[in-house]
């Protein structure tokens, strides 16, 4: 009798909460879908603040913030899709809970609604219009309290809000073209037009003259003297610049002292608390760090003072999110670790004491029984560094001889895989490493943690480098005499699905099964039935239908997997906007059509995620029976 995945989705989603006043806000699966809800900081049984029939998305995949509280207003603004269709529209929600009535009526019907960021003081929020037919994106920013909108124009490349000056008559807006490769304008109220601030545009670039990505990120003025933001350009791992905005525009480093942490990683947030204070924040070897910092402006240094997470009781694993209450002086945050459920934590007072407000625990299984993973990194076909860890069952669990491989390849590309219990990921390798099986689980190129170098390698290479990088972990696992490399099967969600593919087909005597959730199959039809917004973005980082055509139909899956030697499992969401249920439906048709063992599981009410806890149990048992099918352990 194996142990139940009941066990695994025991304890309950806890995330992005917010204090406002003596109520703690956050989103939860408590009812086994997403939903806001209230606790008192002292103690209290949760409080539901909008229908129960309504389910949220899962936080990771919004663009933004997914929901905002404005106590002054008596209002939450909250966004809502329709069973993962991702096409968020801003709702308002009394503070107390209630009904959400759409903010903007059916202005921005059928369209994605992203809210990018909300200052409560001020009553602001920034939204970003995917209007999903056009490739003109939009943005916005929003009076709560007049309900006046500040129309900031359009860009095919984002034209997203990065920061404003006291009284919004100068902000910053962002382009991106791909990762990490953004140009900052600053679009002013007296001209109403923007104008470039930092960065070269794409239109002013040439092949003869390669131009560094940037990194831009969040801005944040310092009165009409300049911003201090985010930026890659003097680090590949990420810091931070000082743009001066008086006469001649120029962009110089900040140094950054007073950092305590040790070991490779990324700085990857910057965010204003009050005066010369800020949040900085950093992800070593996949665990969250955090600071608290002053900004000395004479001297364009930032120095970390009070570890916030890191070290002490939030240490080795992972933020999902946090916010700062100002008035109070207190940090909320939610944090996860590979063996520890999510918990909400607040920082207060000037000693910082942390302070847990939820104690969510997996059923029935002692901590004994939970692998914590071991570093497996191993030197990829070129050289390179690949960091990966090998999750194996632990010794009271009673498995004798070499354990059969779960090979888990993580979506993006440019993501990671983390300590984050939150994420579908962790709980799912716990439970196969209690099923017997052990999970390796590599951050090959393209992935984000490791500097902006190893995640720019896959873009328009997809299949490339970064398959092979998989192959050499394949060698690297016929050494470790704990493992059986004839027993592995393969499985990955979104890109982790395409990589399954290009795998399972490409290199068909590797694997004994290969599980594919929501992975692109065919690199043309999937680029074409990407929103029209999408299309520039994928255009520059995947390929080009028509001017790369053969290279599209040369990196695609659907090329390679008449060769598939596994039986496959497929897994769906009907509602995904970013995978359709189109590039599935052609998949598992096609290979049945060549006679191959095909299983399909479709969602009808999920997209490109599963956020609905009835879901999830199905989807878990499911690839887990799968994998004992076939790989025996």
């Amino acid at each position: 009798m194996h142990p139940s995945v009941e066990s695994l989705l025991s304890p309950r989603l806890f995330l992005n909460p917010e204090l406002a006043g003596e109520h703690l806000y956050f989103v939860s699966d408590l009812s086994g879908r997403m939903s806001l809800y209230r606790i008192c900081r002292g103690g209290s049984v949760p409080e539901p603040l909008i229908p129960g029939g309504i389910a949220l998305a899962n936080p990771k995949l919004v663009g933004g913030e997914l929901f905002s509280v404005f106590p002054d207003l008596d209002e939450i603004l909250v966004m809502i899709d329709d069973d993962g269709d991702e096409n968020y529209q801003p709702h308002i929600v009394p503070l107390a809970g209630g009904i959400p009535e759409p903010m903007l009526g059916d202005r921005f019907a059928g369209q994605q609604v992203n809210l990018l960021w909300s200052h409560r003081n001020r009553h602001l929020a920034a939204f970003n219009i995917d209007p999903r037919v056009s490739p003109e994106h939009g943005s916005y920013v929003a009076d709560l309290s007049t309900g006046d909108l500040l129309d900031l124009g359009t860009s095919i490349y984002g034209n997203y809000v990065a920061g404003f000056n006291d009284d919004l008559t100068s902000i910053v807006l962002v382009d991106g073209y791909s990762a990490a490769d953004t140009v900052l304008y600053l679009w002013e109220k007296a001209t109403g037009q923007r104008r470039l601030l930092a960065g070269t545009p794409i239109e002013q670039r040439s092949a003869d003259t390669p131009v560094p990505p940037a990194g831009f990120g969040a801005c944040f003025f310092r009165g009409d003297r300049g911003i201090l933001t985010e930026t890659t350009l003097f680090d590949d791992r990420g810091g931070c610049c000082w743009i001066s905005i008086g006469e001649g525009v120029e962009v110089v480093p900040i140094t950054i002292g007073g950092t305590i942490h040790r070991g490779a990683g990324e700085f990857t947030t910057l965010e204003h608390l009050d005066g010369d204070r800020f949040l900085i924040g950093y992800n070593i070897g996949g665990c969250s760090w955090a600071y608290e910092a002053i900004f000395d402006e004479s001297a364009l240094h930032l120095e970390a003072g009070t570890v916030l997470w890191g070290e002490g009781p939030l240490h080795d694993g992972v933020a999902a999110h946090s916010s700062y209450d100002r008035d109070q002086d207190i940090f909320a945050v939610a944090f996860s670790t590979a063996t520890s459920p999510v918990q909400l934590f607040t920082i207060e007072g000037r000693e910082r004491c942390v302070v847990q407000h939820t104690n969510e625990r997996i059923l029935g299984l002692s901590s004994e029984l939970l692998s914590t993973g071991e570093d497996a990194s191993y030197t990829s076909h070129d050289g390179l560094h690949i960091s990966a860890r090998l999750y194996l069952p632990p010794e009271p669990l009673g498995f004798k001889g070499p354990r059969p491989i779960a090979y888990y390849i993580h979506g993006g590309p440019q993501s990671q895989e983390r300590p984050d219990f939150t994420w579908f990921s962790m709980p799912l390798i716990q439970y196969l490493t209690l099923r017997g099986f052990a999970v390796f689980v590599p951050n090959v190129r393209g992935s984000q943690g490791y500097g902006l170098s190893y995640m720019k390698q896959v873009d328009h290479d997809w299949g490339g480098k970064d398959r092979l990088d998989h192959i050499a972990a394949v060698e690297h696992l016929k050494n470790d005499a704990r493992v059986d490399t004839s027993r592995m099967g393969v499985l990955g969600r979104s890109y982790g699905g395409y990589m399954t593919l290009e795998l399972a087909g490409r290199h068909p005597d590797l694997w004994s099964a290969a599980i594919d959730m929501f992975g692109p199959y065919d690199l043309l039809t999937f680029v074409e039935s990407l929103p029209e917004t999408w299309k520039t973005y994928f255009y520059m980082t995947i390929g080009h239908p028509e001017r790369d055509h053969d290279f599209l139909v040369e990196r695609s899956p659907k090329t390679y997997l008449g060769d598939l030697a596994c039986p496959m499992l497929v897994i769906q969401g009907r509602n995904d906007p970013r995978v359709v249920v189109g590039e599935s439906d052609q998949l598992v048709d096609d290979l049945r059509a060549h006679g191959k063992e095909i299983e399909y599981l479709v969602f009808d009410d999920e997209g490109h995620d599963m956020v609905k806890r009835e879901n999830k149990l199905r989807a878990y048992e499911a690839i887990a029976d799968f994998l004992t099918k076939h790989l025996r352990p």
